[in-house]
């Protein structure tokens, strides 16, 4: 008994050492594949879809199939990973899920060619059947990484250094995507759709190369997490994860986000068309635009965090980017053909925005994911045990 105690607190002290920076780097490097992958997927899907041929609606559906599977992903992966631990495993498995998906749905349609047709609706379900696959990987990579953080050390400061490092590989991942993408449109230029393609094609293939190599370090560099971290509640009752739901403050909250993520999430989308197909500008401006956002949105991140939050001042700031937003909506609506250069000055008051409405949002979104979250995938989780047994009883009866 006092030999397991002495062991425990031992290991216990062991974990709480600060970690070594190659421990945090190559820790950081393991989302790598899964944001430039992302940040490709928001930015070009739907445009690489509509110039080989799909018609805007089969687009938004292979686009809403792959959302719909990372929503329902997400919740069994974190519930999945809770229960049975091997995050390495799961890491490795999402990505290997998210590298051929990506490739395939940037590669061209498969069924297409083992079926020797281009109907269009073969096109959609083999385009949607990959994107609910490359969901379904990115879900389990993410889940599985950022749930390792707590699980590596006890440490607070190496806690917040692996964050910080996260996400310093997200900014890289994004710029690196841009790079990518900018060198191809410039270098290569599509003139018909089998060149389209061929462009696409290469930004995908050179991306999964560099977030394989990433993925390849954090597995190599990173020992499978040892410390289960257990929360003692004995003198808190659990609450029902139905009691959120009434709550006026959790609809305002999702409200607000909601439509938050809308702005943003849809002008990365959609940004590609309108420098093309309105404003005329060269194809480099798919890749130009989008990085100019990217860039003054973390720059501007990073001056919020020096700031002291208080309530008031997360309203100000998010009024503020608001503001922002639907000046910059009104220039993009009014703004001619001839005058395009002046995209890259809203350009910059868009990624103004972008940090200042996201930015002060997260306080608020973290403390109702952490309250809300595991009472939700618990729930789901034990409806979807109940639905199995009742499956197996009823293979039972004569």
């Amino acid at each position: 008994m006092v030999n397991s105690i002495i062991v425990e607190s031992s290991t216990e002290l062991q974990n709480a050492e600060p970690l070594g920076r190659l421990s945090v780097l190559s820790y950081g490097a393991g989302h790598m594949l899964n944001d430039v992958t992302s940040a490709c997927w928001f930015t070009y899907l739907l445009l690489f879809l509509t110039d080989i041929g799909l018609s805007p609606r089969d687009a938004a559906i292979v686009m809403l199939s792959g959302q719909i599977a990372d929503a329902f992903a997400t919740v069994f992966a974190g519930e999945l990973i809770d229960r049975f631990g091997h995050f390495k495993l799961w890491h490795a498995g999402g990505s290997f899920l998210v590298a051929i998906s990506f490739s395939s749905v940037f590669g061209g349609c498969i069924p297409c060619k083992i079926l020797g047709t281009n109907s269009s609706t073969v096109q959609t379900i083999g385009y949607s059947t990959f994107a609910a696959i490359f969901n379904v990987g990115w879900a389990a990579t993410q889940v599985s990484h950022m749930s390792m953080v707590n699980c590596i050390t006890l440490n607070p400061t190496s806690r917040v250094a692996l964050a910080s490092c996260r996400n310093a590989f997200t900014m890289v991942s994004n710029l690196s995507l841009y790079a990518i993408a900018l060198a191809v449109f410039s270098v290569y230029n599509a003139k018909q759709s089998a060149d389209v393609k061929i462009q696409y094609r290469w930004i995908a293939y050179l991306s999964i190369f560099i977030g394989c190599c990433f993925v390849g370090i954090f597995l190599m560099g990173t020992k499978e997490p040892e410390l289960k971290l257990q929360v003692q509640c004995k003198g808190l009752s659990r609450i029902s994860w139905a009691h959120w739901f009434k709550k006026v403050l959790y609809y305002q909250v999702a409200l607000v986000y909601m439509l938050t993520r809308l702005i943003t999430n849809v002008s990365q989308a959609l940004f590609a068309f309108y420098v093309i197909d309105d404003l005329k500008m060269n194809h480099s401006s798919k890749a130009l635009v989008p990085a100019i956002i990217y860039i003054c949105s973390f720059m501007v991140s990073v001056i919020l965090q020096e700031i002291r939050w208080t309530g008031w001042r997360l309203k100000a700031f998010f009024t503020g980017g608001a503001i922002f937003w639907i000046f910059s909506g009104a220039g993009i609506f009014i703004l001619p053909s001839k005058l395009q250069s002046f995209m890259y000055i809203l350009s910059i008051t868009i990624g103004v925005a972008n940090a200042l409405m996201t930015a002060c949002l997260m306080p608020w979104t973290i403390m109702w994911r952490q309250l809300v979250t595991i009472q939700l995938a618990d729930a789901v989780w034990d409806s979807f045990l109940q639905l199995a047994r009742f499956f197996q009883q009823l293979s039972h009866i004569p």
